[in-house]
């Protein structure tokens, strides 16, 4: 990180939770560590929390449940998440279909992590994550359908912050930079803590 960001950025926060939000490939789990760390907050990979509720991972929640049952386990778990305060949050790729997701989200910042479809594709051919939803003879054209779906939703988003393939540590700066812009005025965050861990299939706070 180039920089802090001011205290009054966390301050004027009060707490509030970071939704980052964008395609699979955009990086939002490699933004968030350094923009929680600047910002004082707690990371929270979205995905990872699932998997933990589930105890399965994602290509075998679609394989057993389809993307229905992913994305109703999917709320469920961003509806803990919004309880809690001062995180982070990276978010799944099709988070935003979802209207209740949105309810979830809006109790905090949401920023949209947006990334040109080339760009998008070359980090995805490089990671080695499985992708249910691109399991397709032509993934580009499978991920061309799926940005032409998701774009408008994640236009909804209270901050945009466009990429051109600077590193994850630049965008999380950038982040910072824009982030007062659209902070209007003080707001209560949830009270509680934010430590995480798994108890009768659900996550929940510590108080470790």
């Amino acid at each position: 990180m180039n920089r802090p960001p001011s205290p009054s950025l966390t301050q004027r926060l009060q707490g509030l939770n970071v939704y980052l939000i964008g395609m699979m490939g955009a990086g939002k789990s490699a933004v968030g560590r350094p923009l929680a760390e600047a910002l004082g907050y707690r990371f929270l990979d979205a995905d990872d929390a699932l998997e933990q509720v589930a105890g399965r991972t994602i290509p075998e929640i679609f394989a057993t449940d389809g993307e229905a049952g992913f994305r109703e386990l999917e709320t469920a778990v961003l509806g803990q998440i919004a309880g809690w305060h001062s995180l982070v949050v990276a978010t799944g790729g099709g988070v935003v279909t979802k209207p209740e997701n949105w309810g979830h989200m809006r109790q905090g910042v949401v920023v949209w992590l947006d990334a040109p479809a080339p760009l998008l594709l070359q980090r995805l051919r490089a990671d080695s994550t499985p992708r249910p939803l691109l399991q397709a003879g032509d993934p580009g054209a499978r991920l061309g359908e799926l940005l032409a779906q998701r774009q408008p939703l994640y236009a909804q988003a209270d901050l945009r912050v466009q990429q051109a393939g600077d590193s994850p540590a630049q965008v999380a700066q950038q982040v910072l930079t824009d982030l007062p812009a659209i902070l209007k005025g003080p707001a209560a965050a949830p009270e509680a803590p934010v430590e995480l861990r798994q108890a009768d299939g659900q996550i929940t706070p510590s108080l470790n």
